[in-house]
């Protein structure tokens, strides 16, 4: 997968972040999400890669980037660090700004990255996703059932990370499995890569890390931007699935309007995994809505 792609690692504060590039074009950067890799992007990135300077990156505590201890409170793996790390990757190859096409987990952080830094952020997909503190304050019995993981990394101890290391790869295809399109949304070369991934040693405890964070200081720092009255400065597009759980108990433009000053957004025929249920749709919707010239 993700051939001609250049495979480069940079370290930021002790952290080695795992970066794929190639192309020629205005920067791009593509974020993944949980429980996967920049490997997400393998059915689309190719072909952005002829338009877009392609930058792909691991999140900490994901793929092959490092993972550090979450510290109190998992400040570690709040979203403003994983914005940092962006930043940092993004300065580190010569794009001061740049546009951002991320999902699930990933587009948490390319939110957080752009409000707390608008003047890199020039324009922003976001795809499958409401505002993290709006899902959780409208969280009703059919999304806790749904995301079920959301509410069990959460709890305290080390039972979560405990449970997840007896069998990483189960863990891994029980949450991706129970989606829309089940395991067959995933190519076999992905889903091995996903599964590599998921038992290297560390990567339980940060994954519960993210999801702590997740449900404290990025909560924290969501209502300190609500109650300030900042929003998103840049244009806003955001996609989800029509079959998948955000779709189904949360009115997904209704919750982003207010966040953002220019905010577009629509259903595509398919599930959670959009990168990978339904590349051309989304091909389609990324070449009308990010500008491919510096």
């Amino acid at each position: 997968m993700l051939e001609g792609f250049e495979s480069l690692r940079i370290a930021r504060d002790g952290v080695t972040l795992n970066v794929r590039r190639a192309g020629q074009g205005a920067p791009l950067l593509l974020l993944h999400g949980h429980p996967q890799s920049h490997a997400m992007w393998h059915l689309v990135a190719p072909q952005l890669a002829q338009r877009f300077k392609v930058v792909l990156m691991d999140l900490r505590g994901y793929g092959d980037s490092g993972r550090p201890d979450a510290g109190p409170d998992s400040v570690a793996y709040s979203k403003r660090e994983m914005a940092r790390d962006a930043v940092h990757v993004m300065r580190h190859l010569g794009h001061d700004r740049f546009q951002v096409l991320a999902h699930d987990r990933g587009a948490r952080v390319a939110h957080r990255l752009a409000l707390d830094h608008p003047q890199a952020v020039e324009r922003l997909m976001l795809l499958d996703i409401a505002p993290t503190l709006a899902m959780y304050r409208h969280t009703t019995e059919a999304f806790a059932r749904a995301y079920w993981h959301w509410f069990f990394l959460i709890q305290p101890g080390l039972l979560p990370q405990a449970l997840i290391e007896s069998d990483p790869v189960r863990y891994l295809r029980s949450v991706m499995g129970a989606r829309h399109a089940g395991l067959a949304a995933f190519t076999p070369e992905a889903l091995a890569e996903y599964e590599r991934c998921a038992a290297i040693p560390g990567t339980a405890a940060a994954v519960v890390a993210d999801y702590r964070a997740g449900a404290g200081l990025d909560l924290q720092h969501d209502q300190a931007d609500l109650d300030a009255g900042r929003r998103l400065a840049q244009p806003l597009r955001v996609l989800w699935g029509e079959h998948g759980v955000v779709a189904r108990c949360f009115d997904v433009p209704a919750l982003w309007r207010p966040c953002a000053d220019d905010f577009s957004g629509r259903s595509l025929a398919c599930g959670h995994y959009i990168a990978e249920e339904a590349p051309a749709l989304l091909l389609d919707e990324i070449l009308t809505f990010f500008r491919s010239t510096p």
